[in-house]
């Protein structure tokens, strides 16, 4: 599973810049030498981006691109089943076309 600068700093898409600072001084606080060097990096490195107004616009619009294609891709893949699904028609229990015949009556 692939996780975003967001989801290291525990934050919605859109945080604001203060939210973004706040989080990572809690993070920061909260692993204090607990947490191994690859989780480290991977929060530092989301604080760079989401913190710096450029990358992380670069970073907002690659996202958007990544989750439009992932929604086409799966759009493409149900339709292409829905296509080849065919219905079969039930047979109707006698019981039920007796009751439905005296209801009617």
């Amino acid at each position: 599973m692939l996780y975003t600068h967001y989801d290291y700093l525990e934050l919605p898409p859109g945080a604001s810049t203060t939210r973004v600072e706040a989080a990572y001084r809690t993070l920061k606080q909260r692993l204090n030498g607990d947490a191994d060097e690859a989780m480290v990096r991977l929060i530092h490195e989301a604080y760079a981006v989401l913190s710096d107004s450029k990358r992380r616009q670069g970073y907002d619009e690659a996202l958007q691109r990544a989750a439009a294609e992932a929604d086409a891709e799966l759009k493409a893949t149900l339709d292409e089943k829905g296509a080849k699904v065919t219905r079969h028609v039930q047979a109707v229990p006698a019981p039920l076309i007796a009751a439905l015949a005296a209801w009617a009556a």
